[in-house]
């Protein structure tokens, strides 16, 4: 099967897009064909033909690519209607989308957030419902501070982030109005169903000044055998004093290559709270930056990764201060088993202008095996004076005077262990605002620690 990733396609999903998209699109396209695949290009050519950020970038993942043929990946063309045969339910849901194969399926929105103005529908629907406020945010606003920011735009150097630029195809965007406060979760639905499918989704959340809003957001496929790629985007603009809640929960099956690229950008006096739970994928490659664009912002980082069999995980994280009096935590905590392998490298900026910054950022990962293994590198890049910044992280198996206790009480050694992994969990459980996100969470733990 050959791709259909070429600029015919592009022209012709872009038919009836508007003329600023088309060109954004096209100029992604420029530098996606400039720029090479990481494991195609030898090493001493790599060197030299990609600047030392790319490089840094693809360090720890760029041999585990071997076997990766982007040509083999299609996008879809029309809509296929229903493919999951059933609309996911409103309950205890403020609104729900859902999504199959980067085709939109259903948006089942709550008389509550209609009726105060909660704009929530797929991307395709809001580049021409909303179009004047996808042309002042949709990869713009990053692309602004681009002269600034460490972490840079989406699609500065990364070859699969141009791609998803390109031809992105999917995701949503939600938009709360000025003053809004949204008491229930909304729900969002991803998946993966063909064989050899990718998923482009680009998510855009739009919280206004004082509004409040949490969504939670499931990638999955519909079976543990298909192969696919998914290589996704998502932006958050937290306007000032707003409070936002974003939840992802990654479950690809094991044949999903898996590249995205997140972004928030937190305005003055906002509040985010970002958790980002890995359990699924053949490889993951994420980069996930907050910058605390005003005074009094505070962002809090929460990641959570269980891994097994040959699973590949590799997470760059940005904490960016550029205002005075912000803070960022950043809390990633990772299990793994067999032969799987985590790295996670972690950088906190603070940029002159950014006096009284407060920044924390941990790292840590429990080995439940003698051949997985972790990489973690914490960083710091201060440029100002009167800050407080730490950084830590830890790797190691689990204690065996931990286990011998508890089995010495009649426990089990299978239950022994998840015990300890539970409670290795729980500083990032217990920081997680929204129970049923909890509950869900444990859920995934226990059919890892099981299988």
């Amino acid at each position: 099967m050959q791709s259909n990733l070429t600029k015919d396609f592009l022209q012709k999903i872009t038919e009836t897009e508007p003329k600023w998209m088309q060109e954004r699109r096209l100029e992604a396209l420029d530098l996606y064909e400039s720029l090479p695949m990481p494991h195609t290009t030898d090493d001493d050519v790599w060197r030299r033909t990609v600047d030392m950020r790319t490089q840094d970038y693809w360090r720890r993942t760029r041999r585990h690519l071997r076997g990766f043929d982007i040509d083999s990946y299609q996008a879809t063309v029309e809509s296929n209607g229903n493919l999951s045969g059933e609309t996911p339910s409103i309950e205890d849901a403020a609104a729900v989308f859902s999504q199959i194969d980067g085709q939109h399926q259903h948006t089942t929105i709550s008389s509550e957030i209609e009726e105060k103005d909660v704009y929530f529908a797929d991307l395709h629907t809001a580049v021409h419902e909303r179009e004047e406020l996808l042309r002042d945010y949709f990869m713009t606003r990053a692309v602004t501070l681009e002269t600034t920011l460490k972490s840079g735009n989406l699609a500065t150097t990364n070859k699969l982030d141009a791609l998803h630029c390109a031809f992105w195809q999917g995701g949503y965007l939600l938009h709360v109005p000025k003053g809004v406060k949204v008491d229930v979760p909304l729900r969002a639905y991803i998946k993966l169903s063909k064989e050899q499918q990718i998923d482009l989704s680009h998510i855009l959340v739009i919280a206004e000044e004082n509004s409040e809003v949490a969504i939670l957001e499931d990638n999955s496929s519909s079976s543990p055998d298909t192969s696919g790629l998914h290589c996704g985007a998502v932006e958050i603009f937290a306007g000032q004093n707003s409070h936002v809640t974003y939840v992802q929960v990654q479950n690809w099956n094991r044949q999903v290559w898996n590249f995205a690229s997140h972004r928030a950008i937190v305005s003055k006096d906002a509040q985010l709270n970002w958790v980002t739970a890995t359990f699924g994928g053949r490889l993951n490659k994420l980069n996930q930056a907050i910058v605390l664009e005003g005074a009094g912002g505070n962002a809090q980082m929460l990641g959570l990764a269980f891994t097994d069999s040959r699973q590949h995980l590799d997470v760059s994280t940005a904490q960016e201060h550029a205002s005075p009096h912000t803070s960022s935590d950043l809390l990633y905590r990772a299990v793994l088993k067999d032969r799987s392998q985590t790295a996670w490298g972690g950088n906190i900026y603070v940029y002159p202008e950014a006096n009284y910054t407060d920044a924390y950022q941990k790292n840590d990962n429990l080995l439940l095996s003698d051949r997985a293994h972790a990489d973690t590198l914490p960083g710091l890049e201060i440029q100002a004076h009167e800050v407080r910044c730490t950084h830590g992280a830890t790797a190691g198996k689990i204690d065996a005077d931990q286990v011998f206790y508890l089995m010495s009480r009649g426990i089990p050694y299978s239950q022994a262990e998840k015990l300890i992994v539970d409670g290795f969990f729980e500083p990032v459980m217990d920081r997680i605002p929204l129970e049923s996100v909890k509950q869900e969470l444990q859920g995934f733990v226990s059919r890892k620690l099981s299988t």
